[in-house]
């Protein structure tokens, strides 16, 4: 059985004419199957989701940049809510839109699996949790959107400064002082203390390296660095924003590894030969760079007793996808939908190409670098079910 109950409850702020819901908090999240149980105690709050990173993760932030870097138009968000892209790059929902509410309903799941699933939970809408994960620099964000998280995340971002400078999208550092602007924000809303209590139960999720190393390293710092040596200095900067990031109260931080980045689409065409099979050398260099920042995660939270700095897994559980696709209902895992699916990404992939495919769902990837809706979705399952333990 797997039980998820979340309830809301409301501040009432001078800058408001009535008490509203502005703080929602997810009290109980208990997720069952026959191999184990996941759980939050009642007294465990999870009261906003607050993501910095790349693409993955970006709902919008890059759509006012002067960039290449966009997706803030067709068929991006295709299979979005009303079919309308909104800077997400992929066809719809990005992980921490699934994440963010932490919510599961029964509606559409398979027979069997309502066998093995009872999921006990309200409309979203009547328990005033909202449906997305908003951008910070979405010019619609209300004020109410800041107390239950938002993200910073810039397409083409990554841990090495260099990699944002060449896209001119929002570095770590950009993002970090968007974060402080943030925390002023709430502080002036609901005062210093419960913003402080607020981030010591918040989730902060970090989603670079993907950009760093199959494009800043292998087009560019290849021939300065030997790859060990560069992980060393992504996992350098990336342990110095997790630092900065305490500094300024988080103390629940989810860091999302690289994934198999030798058989993202665009990757097989460059590196994959004739038969554009999975690039060794790639998946390679994000494996090592795993190990390096496990290994300073491990590190850190012997230093920062305080915290959970949670290494998260995705290059294991795509990679399955990837290696399996029909076990979880997809057709096509080497190339996207959008397009050929073999090269378009960002402005490559839109309207004017005639090829994209007609049912997104049977694809492992959206456009030749970015997963699709649907796999999001399983990934994001599998990370409740491993990881919201580690949180405790």
């Amino acid at each position: 059985m797997c039980n998820i109950m979340l309830s809301s409850s409301s501040f009432s702020s001078a800058s408001f004419s009535s008490t509203i819901p502005l703080f929602v908090s997810v009290f109980i999240i208990s997720l069952c199957s026959t191999e184990g149980r996941v759980k939050l105690p009642g007294n465990e709050t999870i009261p906003a989701l607050v993501v910095f990173g790349d693409s993955i993760v970006d709902s919008g932030n890059n759509n006012n940049l002067v960039t290449v870097a966009k997706s803030n138009y067709p068929p991006y968000g295709r299979d979005f809510i009303g079919g309308t892209p909104t800077g997400r790059f992929t066809n719809g929902r990005t992980p921490t839109d699934f994440l963010d509410v932490i919510r599961w309903t029964c509606r559409g799941l398979k027979r069997q699996l309502q066998r093995s699933y009872s999921c006990l939970l309200g409309k979203a809408e009547e328990l005033g949790i909202k449906k997305l994960l908003p951008a910070y620099l979405d010019p619609n964000l209300q004020p109410t959107d800041l107390l239950t998280g938002v993200s910073f995340a810039s397409g083409a971002s990554g841990y090495d400064p260099l990699t944002s400078k060449l896209p001119k999208v929002l570095s770590l550092s950009d993002q970090l002082e968007l974060f402080k602007q943030y925390k002023g924000k709430l502080t002036r809303m609901v005062g210093e203390e419960r913003t402080n209590a607020m981030f010591s139960k918040s989730l902060f999720l970090v989603a670079q390296s993907s950009n760093d190393i199959a494009n800043t390293y292998f087009f560019i710092r290849k021939g300065q660095y030997d790859f060990a040596f560069y992980a060393d200095l992504l996992v350098g900067w990336a342990s110095s924003f997790f630092k900065e990031l305490y500094g300024l109260g988080a103390r629940r931080i989810a860091i999302l590894g690289a994934p198999p980045l030798g058989c993202l689409p665009s990757v097989r065409s460059l590196a994959g030969g004739i038969r554009r099979e999975c690039a060794e050398k790639y998946n390679e260099a994000a494996e090592l760079f795993n190990s390096k920042l496990s290994s300073e995660l491990n590190s850190l939270n012997a230093n920062f007793p305080l915290a959970k700095f949670v290494y998260v897994d995705i290059y294991n559980p795509l990679l399955d996808l990837i290696q399996n696709p029909q076990k979880s209902g997809f057709e096509v895992a080497s190339k996207g939908c959008c397009g050929t699916g073999i090269i378009e990404a960002a402005f490559l992939c839109n309207q004017l190409n005639p090829f994209t495919c007609k049912d997104a769902s049977k694809y492992i990837f959206w456009d030749s670098y970015h997963p699709t809706e649907k796999v999001y979705k399983i990934l994001i399952s599998g990370f409740i079910q491993r990881y919201m333990e580690s949180f405790l």
